[in-house]
């Protein structure tokens, strides 16, 4: 076992004999306790001709163990006033919760359970199954999904793992079997995979016995995984409109493949991003378009490095008689970030944005908790809450108007437009 300690956050981690790293952050402003187990079992490793097993695996993770009904579960939970949140992406699939600080190991036993015994009843796996199917129906008439989806395929294409849906289709979550998902949890559920955060009023020492005495006798060396490919490179603009009738409006989805997380340029892309389309109302995109033209219900940009070059998306909600306005106006403010990068002032408000959001976003218990698991997948340092603000003051103009003219091409764009037919008269 090996413990490490940092100042700022003050957080301890732990790496227990099995490999699951346990950490854990004392906060005790209020009686309460996260507890936030992230496992690597997203989507990127489903096996082939399985999209979706990821997804539906969380959804019948709590449906039961060998010591714990479903039924039973719900009940300890409920007398807790506890509720599991299970969420998978692309990468990880998480289980968190808070709880009052005297129910911390009653609720933590419950969360282990539930993460390395998994025992996905027939009954309540083919409700579940049924429910998602059911749920990826509904996503074939939900236009801001599908323009998603649609520009997920045109910029990594359907054998990239990034461009899989990440609740599967259909005809995969149809094929799906109760012994596929004891098979994926088995490959995947592995202490060796684990990361366990704890946040809140509990002392480290309590916690890491806690923690140690629930994952005694786990055992699972991890997988070999096969190595992420890059996505390909277009030299073009690619255009997609899907159709979805009796749709009062029009989604627009637009973007780039961008960089991993872990390139020394993620914090001019983060400002790039952050003045393109989230700075106060949404940045220029905002500005231009909903502003100043009046023409969009919403409009900002994201970018969300990740393991893998992670995109860099635009969202629009229009009516569809301005489509092609609204992508126009995209194009425009692409093109002329490219072109001119940002002023000083822009760099200016947005590094005091960014830095000044960083406490907010350790406000809560549930912030720490999802902001010590990113510090864990990418190996960022316990004192990573410290250095951050000098990351981003460190960042010069001239690297922003790099990354801009690096990422920023709307003749290489990937665009997907989702809603009423008379929309593509405008795409």
């Amino acid at each position: 076992m090996t413990i490490a300690v940092a100042r700022g956050l003050s957080p301890v981690r732990t790496v227990l004999d099995s490999g699951a790293v346990v950490t854990v952050q004392e906060t005790p402003v209020t009686p309460a306790v996260t507890i936030n187990a992230t496992i690597q079992a997203g989507g990127v490793f489903e096996p082939k001709g399985q999209s979706g097993i990821a997804f539906l695996t969380g959804r019948v993770l709590d449906r039961g163990t060998p010591s714990r009904s479903a039924d039973v579960l719900a009940a300890e939970l409920d007398d807790r006033g506890v509720a599991l949140r299970i969420a998978t992406a692309r990468h990880t699939t998480a289980v968190t919760c808070t709880c009052l600080a005297e129910d911390f190991a009653d609720v933590l036993a419950i969360v282990v359970d539930t993460v390395r015994n998994a025992v996905f009843p027939e009954a309540e796996f083919a409700k579940r199954r049924a429910e998602t199917i059911n749920a990826l129906r509904q996503d074939e008439d939900n236009p801001a999904v599908r323009a998603t989806e649609v520009l997920f395929d045109l910029l990594y294409g359907p054998d990239h793992p990034y461009g899989r849906r990440a609740k599967g289709t259909t005809e995969t979550v149809s094929a799906v079997t109760r012994d596929d998902l004891e098979a994926y949890h088995r490959a995947r559920y592995r202490p060796a995979l684990l990361s366990l955060v704890i946040v809140g009023d509990v002392r480290s020492q309590l916690a890491l016995e806690c923690a140690a005495r629930e994952l005694d006798g786990w055992s699972g060396a991890p997988p070999s995984d096969p190595q992420l490919p890059s996505p390909p490179r277009h030299g073009e603009r690619r255009e997609t409109v899907v159709a979805i009738h009796g749709k009062a409006q029009s989604d627009i989805a637009y973007g780039f493949t961008s960089i991993k997380r872990l390139d020394p340029r993620y914090y001019a892309y983060w400002l790039m991003n952050n003045v393109l389309g989230q700075f106060g109302l949404g940045g220029r995109l905002a500005d231009n378009i909903r502003e100043r033209q009046g023409m969009a219900y919403y409009a900002y940009s994201a970018i969300d490095p990740s393991v893998g070059e992670g995109p860099l998306v635009i969202r629009a909600g229009v009516d569809p008689a301005n489509v092609a306005r609204a992508v126009a106006a995209i194009d425009h403010e692409v093109g002329s970030m490219a072109s001119s990068g940002v002023t000083a002032d822009e760099l200016t408000q947005s590094k005091q944005y960014l830095i000044g959001s960083i406490p907010r976003m350790l406000e809560t218990n549930a912030g720490i908790s999802s902001f010590l698991q990113t510090v864990e997948q990418f190996g960022l340092g316990l004192d990573y809450d410290r250095r951050l603000p000098e990351h981003l003051r460190a960042v010069t103009r001239e690297e922003v108007c790099a990354a801009a003219a690096e990422q920023l091409h709307p003749e290489r764009a990937s665009v997907a437009i989702a809603g009423p037919a008379a929309s593509s008269d405008g795409g």
